[in-house]
C-alpha cells in the first residue's frame, strides 16, 4: 500500500537535469500548453457522459436536488421546458430497474471498469487495473481525487510523510491521500462546499449532495473501502496508479483540466476534487489520466511521475 506517488514537473532545460535523472524514466513536454494528449472538450464530454449516467443511476436519491432546481427535474425526468423544447428520454434509466454500482455504470457508459489490486511490480503495493472491457488510446480512464491547494495555501503539515501530493505545472497541488490529516482536511472543507454549491440559487446551501469522503472514492479493491456508502466515482483512483519502470512502460499520462463554469451544477457532486479555500472564485482544477495506447482487460495502469517541461 505504501509506494512513491509524488509526481513533479520541472520547468527547466533538459541538459541541466540529464545527470540528475540518469536511470529515471522521464516524459518530455515542449511547453506547458502542449501537455495535453486530448482536448479539454474531449475531457469535458467524457466527464459529462459518465456523470450524467451516475446521476440517472442515483435519481432516486436526488429528490433534494430536484426540489431545489425544478429545471434539473425537467432535464432528467423527460418533462418539456422552454429551454429544452422536447422531452429528453434516457434509455439507460428505463433499462436499469435496480441501482447499479459505479463500476457497472462506468462499464455501461465507456465500455470498461477499473479496480485496485496488488501491483504487478515487486514491492509497489496497490496498483490500478482494467478489470473489465477494453480502453482505446486517448481515453480518460481515471481521475486524481483530493483537496486542491493554491501556491500560497497551507499544506506543510498535510505533506509530511505524504506520498500522494500531485504538483501541477503551475504549482497548484492536489493532496490525494485518503488517510490521516489529509482525510480530515478533505472532510472539513465539505460543509463550505455544500454552502457554496447553489450560490446562485435562491435557497443557497440547503442540501446539494457533495463529493463522497475521499477514502470512499475509487474502483473496487480486493479489500473493502472503509464504511459508508458505495464509491461515488469508480474511476477516481488516480493516486494509486504506479510509476512506470524499465520493464513496464507508461500507458497513461496525467492531464490537467479546469472545470468550466458551464459544467452542470447537479453533476459537480461527482467531481472528486474540492478546493481548500473558497475566498477566491476560480475554476476547479482536476487531473485526469489519459491512455497513451490501447489497454486490454487485466493490464495494470502505469504513469510517469516525472514530466520535464522544456
Amino acid at each position: 500500500m505504501c509506494q512513491i506517488m509524488d509526481r513533479s514537473e520541472y520547468a527547466v532545460n533538459r541538459e541541466a537535469i540529464y545527470k540528475y535523472f540518469q536511470g529515471v524514466t522521464l516524459r518530455y513536454v515542449p511547453e506547458n500548453s502542449q501537455d495535453k494528449i486530448i482536448t479539454d472538450k474531449d475531457v469535458f464530454v467524457t466527464l459529462l457522459k459518465v456523470f450524467e449516467a451516475l446521476f440517472i443511476n442515483d435519481l432516486s436519491k436526488q429528490a433534494h436536488v430536484l426540489a431545489l432546481c425544478p429545471e434539473i427535474g425537467h432535464k432528467y425526468l423527460g418533462l418539456p421546458t422552454p429551454e429544452l423544447g422536447r422531452p429528453r428520454v434516457h434509455a439507460q434509466s428505463r433499462r436499469c430497474q435496480r441501482m447499479c454500482s459505479p463500476g457497472e455504470v462506468l462499464f455501461n457508459t465507456l465500455g470498461f471498469s477499473i479496480a485496485r489490486d496488488q501491483s504487478s511490480l515487486l514491492s509497489a503495493g496497490t496498483g490500478v487495473f482494467i478489470s473489465k472491457g477494453f480502453v482505446p488510446k486517448g481515453t480518460v480512464v481515471s481521475m486524481y481525487p483530493g483537496t486542491v491547494y493554491r501556491k500560497y495555501e497551507p499544506i506543510f503539515f498535510q505533506s509530511l510523510g505524504n506520498p500522494f501530493i500531485f504538483r501541477c505545472i503551475d504549482g497548484v497541488l492536489i493532496d490525494g491521500n485518503d488517510k490521516g490529516l489529509s482525510r480530515a482536511v478533505y472532510r472539513l472543507v465539505l460543509p463550505s462546499l455544500r454552502a457554496g454549491s447553489f450560490h446562485n440559487k435562491p435557497k443557497a446551501g440547503l442540501c446539494l449532495t457533495v463529493p463522497a469522503p475521499i477514502e470512499m472514492m475509487g474502483g473496487s479493491s480486493s479489500s473493502p473501502c472503509a464504511g459508508g456508502p458505495a464509491a461515488r466515482v469508480s474511476a477516481a483512483v488516480g493516486q494509486y496508479v504506479n510509476n512506470c519502470s524499465r520493464e513496464k512502460d507508461a500507458n497513461v499520462c496525467y492531464q490537467e483540466f479546469d472545470v468550466p463554469e458551464s459544467f452542470p451544477v447537479e453533476l459537480k457532486q461527482y467531481l472528486p476534487n474540492i478546493v481548500y479555500s473558497h475566498d477566491i472564485q476560480s475554476h476547479l482544477r482536476c487531473v485526469v489520466l489519459v491512455t497513451l495506447r490501447d489497454i486490454q482487460q487485466g493490464e495494470e495502469l502505469f504513469s510517469n511521475y516525472f514530466t520535464v517541461v522544456n
